[in-house]
């Protein structure tokens, strides 16, 4: 016989008050601002690790018998 969400055409989702079956207005969400200091030596350390993981993976992606 189906799922009684779908006879009472929620169509799978289950309505709130207020919600008179219309879509809500999608709004973007807002941007995290992140505050990095980029002097510090730690944030230095983790950038030159990244890059030395990020250029083996293009030479292993260019060279993969090596």
């Amino acid at each position: 016989k189906g799922d009684p969400a779908d006879q009472l055409g929620l169509n799978g989702r289950q309505r709130i008050d207020g919600d008179k079956g219309q879509n809500p207005k999608k709004t973007e969400p807002e941007e995290e601002e992140i505050d990095i200091d980029l002097n510090a030596p730690e944030t230095e350390k983790a950038a030159l690790a990244i890059q030395g993981k990020f250029r083996r993976f293009q030479k292993r992606k260019q060279d993969p018998s090596s």
